[in-house]
């Protein structure tokens, strides 16, 4: 037969009191959730670019510190790799910010125009593995004035997409301006929106630097390099360091493996794709304020949580102080007595944690249709959540606990 556990029965006494302290960890949940979540959309929108390069071996400038920021470098240094043995193809990158112009503004209430992320390439090369970017679009590119709109950009540049397949079936093209000089739709591609950019553009080289009349052809901001297959990463990077001009300096507060994947040779600073990946992550985790904010919203989150399952503890066992020196008078120890304080405190780590989770995936929802960042529930950030709901409630269980303690039978008869 079940045994209905004494701790349960305790908090199901005093419904009113149970629903407000679901309501209250179901708070401190949802606030973890979100700040959390946010943080997270923040940093994976800011590498979306940065993971979908084709590529082995990036090239920046040592001024650079961000996609943001990013700071131009003489193209020579690039080209001066493409007769090194395992480099099958180079490849640049240029990256621009201008105002574009809503096409169907008219009767809208906001400003019709708006900053968004150019990027200018080759487009003989295929360097991005991004949906919409293929050989029929990359030929399109190819064409004078002609871009590919990002199609997960913010809905404040309008209605692109829709707008792109009904003009697609009449025949027409969509025409705007990006910093004054027009441009024809030619297509769409997906990169998505990100905190640095709410919109990107993607065109060819030459186009880039029709928008950009004050760019020189000969300063780019990335250098992709493209191993042949089968090429060892390391001893391409020693030939990459042998074959670029300057002095060899690498990060002191890098360690010795750190050092072989991101050093610095003259102005060039050198990167596999993967420390290139974590360079964008690590600046807006440790040098922007946005990141410390959303973790420290997720541990203002814990605290609070802390606080409304102790206050609860705290009065159910005051409450039934009585009942626990009866039951200590009954023979019972402080053990079976703590066991019951900490059944109660997962009772409602669990019953708190339901609420929250499902309105964090609602907040989720609304917020990657209104912003176009990636928020999604995750395995990951689910099984975190839930682990501080039961510390967060095991810690107010281990505070409360001490009135038990000092539940003595002789002071309460």
């Amino acid at each position: 037969m079940f045994v209905i556990p004494l701790a349960w029965l305790q908090l199901k006494r005093e419904r009113v009191r149970l629903l407000i302290a679901i309501a209250g960890i179901g708070f401190a949940v949802f606030l973890m959730f979100v700040q959390l979540g946010f943080r997270d959309a923040l940093f994976n929108s800011a590498i979306r670019f940065h993971e979908n390069v084709k590529g082995d071996i990036m090239l920046l400038s040592t001024r650079s510190n961000s996609l943001i920021s990013i700071q131009s470098f003489p193209q020579r240094r690039l080209y001066g790799l493409l007769g090194l043995e395992t480099v099958e193809n180079i490849s640049p990158v240029y990256v621009g910010f201008g105002l574009w112009k809503n096409p169907f503004w008219e009767g809208l209430p906001k400003s019709q125009t708006r900053q968004l992320m150019v990027l200018g390439v080759d487009p003989n090369d295929d360097v991005l593995s991004v949906s919409g970017y293929d050989a029929a679009a990359r030929k399109l590119l190819k064409v004078e004035d002609r871009i590919l709109f990002d199609k997960k950009s913010r809905a404040e540049f309008g209605p692109i997409s829709t707008k792109f397949e009904e003009y697609q079936k009449q025949g027409k093209s969509i025409v705007t301006e990006i910093s004054d000089r027009k441009v024809t739709i030619d297509g769409l591609f997906e990169l998505g929106a990100s905190f640095g950019a709410d919109g990107n553009a993607l065109t060819s080289e030459s186009n880039f630097l029709r928008i950009f009349t004050r760019r020189n052809r000969g300063e780019i901001n990335i250098g992709i390099v493209k191993l042949k297959q089968g090429a060892d990463l390391y001893k391409s990077l020693e030939a990459v360091k042998k074959a670029l001009p300057g002095e060899y300096r690498v990060n002191p507060v890098l360690n010795p493996d750190e050092a072989k994947e991101d050093f610095i040779v003259g102005e060039i600073r050198v990167l596999t794709k993967k420390t290139f990946v974590e360079v964008e992550r690590k600046y807006w985790q440790n040098s922007t304020s946005i990141g410390f904010i959303f973790t420290l919203g997720a541990v203002i989150g814990f605290l609070v949580g802390i606080i409304i399952v102790y206050q609860i503890l705290y009065t159910d066992v005051s409450d039934h102080l009585p009942e626990y020196a009866t039951l200590k008078a009954m023979g019972y120890k402080n053990r079976y007595l703590l066991k019951v304080v900490f059944q109660e405190a997962l009772i409602l780590s669990v019953m708190g944690f339901i609420p929250g989770f499902l309105l964090s995936n609602g907040m989720y929802t609304l917020t990657r249709n209104a912003t176009a960042l990636p928020l999604a529930m995750t395995t990951d950030r689910t099984v975190t959540v839930f682990c501080l709901a039961v510390t967060m409630c095991a810690i107010s269980g281990a505070i409360a606990v001490r009135k038990v303690q000092d539940a003595d039978p002789a002071d309460i008869f």
